[in-house]
């Protein structure tokens, strides 16, 4: 569903000017029809008269409706799509295997990491007060639905999302995103159900409203079997 909105929101010039010509022939046709219809007189005319009638009125009405849905869909619906629906990045399920790499305009804002045998137990690239994780805390055992607190407030702020990624790699699947400033609070939810046990890398990443990524904190954890 969020992909069919994007989607229209996206190309809504183009789909715009398409029903607008669209309008503009069925309310000639109208017009063509209704003048057939007053000009027609014998019983024959009327009827192919009062069908064209009945034709372009349909295709008037479906016009009208499509224009509707659109005008619905990219004034009212798209706003209310999550923060990671509007980024030019694909979605990644956190389910499954990753397979897609780290968009490559946050490659040069992201520290890259050595892989190791298991997480070392500290942060990295954490800010107190602005971009941080402070539960799961580093090296924290966690399984089933982890509860993640924080703070993603940074000056000009427009979204943060958090992600996941298994160790010794830099393949970042994304979790959630949201839209509004958090203190301390919690920033969502991570069901590590229907992932295989191992250590893992959880990190924040804060954009701004200018679409520029801060650099992530970085928080390893372990995941084991609920």
């Amino acid at each position: 569903m969020a992909s069919i909105l994007l989607f229209f929101n996206s190309y809504k010039i183009l789909i715009y000017l398409f029903l607008v010509i669209g309008l503009i022939f069925s309310i000639r046709g109208l017009a063509r029809a209704r003048r057939e219809l007053d000009e027609s007189l014998y019983g024959l005319e009327r009827e192919t008269a009062h069908q064209h009638t009945r034709q372009a009125v349909a295709a008037l009405t479906i016009i009208v409706l499509l224009i509707i849905a659109e005008l619905v869909s990219t004034v009212f619906l798209a706003t209310t799509l999550p923060a990671l629906s509007l980024l030019i990045t694909p979605t990644m399920n956190p389910l499954i295997t990753p397979t897609n790499t780290i968009p490559s305009e946050l490659l040069a804002t992201i520290e890259v990491l050595t892989p190791e045998p298991t997480p070392t137990a500290q942060t990295s690239g954490c800010i107190p007060g602005q971009i941080i994780i402070t539960s799961p805390k580093p090296g924290e055992v966690v399984k089933g639905q982890v509860i993640l607190v924080g703070t993603a407030d940074i000056p000009n702020f427009g979204f943060y999302k958090y992600e996941f990624s298994p160790l010794g790699t830099d393949v970042w699947s994304t979790i959630q995103a949201n839209r509004e400033v958090k203190q301390d609070v919690e920033l969502g939810r991570w069901d590590t159900s229907e992932i295989s046990p191992g250590d893992y890398y959880l990190r924040l990443v804060v954009i701004d409203n200018q679409g520029n990524a801060l650099p992530p904190c970085i928080v390893p954890v372990r995941v084991t079997a609920p």
